[in-house]
């Protein structure tokens, strides 16, 4: 009979060891499981194929970070199409999703994702005047839940104006096309063209036009009628959606023009000189990460445009028969053949 017990004792520890050792191996199961799927928001004004390069520059480099869409984030775009009045809507829906973080792009994103949440972190990847337009209390210590990067540049619009002075000498006559209501930092562009063009004694003539096909020629209709001897345009994500039409038709209508980003001039345009908007997507999703692990976008401080490019396509110069000056091309940062 005791030998009997002595067994009994044996078979019930053996078993209680057994059952732990499987609760073991389900507890670590289950601690090596991944964790949430973590939903990042992205709001813009414009549209996805217009915003395509953006977006991709900054999935990469939240994939070189370690968060990989489809298996550790789910992103959830919505882009307003070019019709501005619709972001509220659309920040509200992020809201309601309870996304971790929203990414937005351009002033009006960004105030309406600010008045949709006080509390969700909202990460900024180019907006112009992020303190004039009350989005933050100061660039050094926003002090909200709004951080990330400022596009503002000053005397950005002027250096344009001089370059395309210099690059086509003979120059008397400027058109500057831009949309109006869709991006709030254009008014900055224009407070600062208007002396900065008269100062160099060129005659600016501004040029409203929609983002649409049939607006936008005759905008450039307009320009040559005016008999305008270069283009700009303002900067903002309704102009860059619409970059490969603005570059064909200054083609079309043989204007020499100067653009505020380059990838206007890998579209075809003659030149380009402003921020690398590649490198504030790529920086704003360094800020995503911070903040998914932890930071508090309060604390974050606002940070600016770290470089201007001055880019030149010489194909384009040949195409529309403009000879660029030695001492220019000299001065632009990378030459496109």
């Amino acid at each position: 009979m005791p030998e009997m017990r002595r067994r009994l004792k044996k078979a019930a520890l053996a078993s209680i060891l057994f059952a732990g050792a499987l609760l073991a191996v389900a507890v670590t199961g289950e601690a090596q499981q991944p964790g949430k799927m973590v939903r990042i928001g992205f709001l813009d004004p414009s549209t996805p194929s217009g915003m395509a390069v953006l977006v991709e520059a900054f999935r990469q480099e939240l994939s070189k970070l370690g968060w990989i869409e489809g298996k550790n984030i789910s992103i959830e775009y919505r882009f307003a199409e070019q019709k501005t009045q619709r972001l509220p809507e659309l920040a509200a829906d992020l809201v309601r999703l309870k996304v971790d973080v929203i990414l937005t792009r351009a002033t009006t994103a960004t105030l309406a994702a600010k008045r949709a949440t006080t509390t969700i972190p909202i990460v900024m990847a180019a907006t112009a005047d992020p303190v004039g337009a009350g989005l933050v209390a100061s660039l050094a210590r926003p002090g909200v839940n709004v951080t990330g990067l400022s596009s503002l540049v000053p005397g950005l619009n002027t250096k344009c104006l001089e370059i395309l002075k210099d690059a086509v000498p003979k120059i008397t006559r400027v058109g500057l096309v831009w949309l109006p209501g869709t991006s709030l930092g254009q008014d900055l562009q224009l407070r600062e063209l208007r002396p900065a063009a008269a100062a160099l004694k060129l005659k600016l003539e501004e040029i409203e036009a929609q983002a649409d096909a049939k607006s936008l020629e005759r905008a450039f209709q307009t320009a040559k009628q005016n008999q305008v001897d270069g283009i700009m345009t303002t900067a903002g994500p309704a102009i860059f959606a619409e970059r490969r039409r603005i570059v064909e038709l200054a083609s079309k209508y043989r204007l020499p023009a100067i653009y505020p980003q380059d990838e206007f001039v890998e579209a075809g345009g003659l030149m380009s000189y402003g921020a690398d908007y590649d490198d504030f997507y790529r920086r704003a999703a360094v800020y995503v990460d911070k903040i998914l692990k932890g930071a508090k976008s309060a604390d974050l401080p606002v940070q600016q445009a770290m470089k201007c490019e001055f880019v030149i396509n010489l194909k384009t110069a040949k195409q529309i028969s403009l000879t660029i000056p030695p001492e220019v091309l000299a001065r632009a940062t990378r030459l496109i053949k």
